[in-house]
């Protein structure tokens, strides 16, 4: 799914999803530098990054891959 990742000086940092017209702040993720792992938003969605590099500029439009509703979240 195509998603923005922003900063904004209030939220921090944030995915807005398009297709969905949603905005959702991003609560926990595995690396600090966020590429190449999962990022979990508020809603609790778990989204998998691809791999950049580390100082890539914000804001951004990327691919991310979705978690299940599985239960398979980290």
């Amino acid at each position: 799914m195509k998603i923005m990742i922003r900063r904004s000086p209030d939220a921090g940092l944030s995915i807005y999803v398009p297709k969905k017209d949603l905005e959702e702040p991003i609560v926990e993720s595995e690396y600090e530098t966020l590429w190449g792992g999962w990022i979990k938003a508020a809603n609790g969605w778990v989204l998998d990054l691809p791999e950049m590099p580390s100082g890539t500029r914000l804001p951004i439009t990327i691919n991310a891959k979705k978690r299940g509703e599985t239960g398979d979240d980290p």
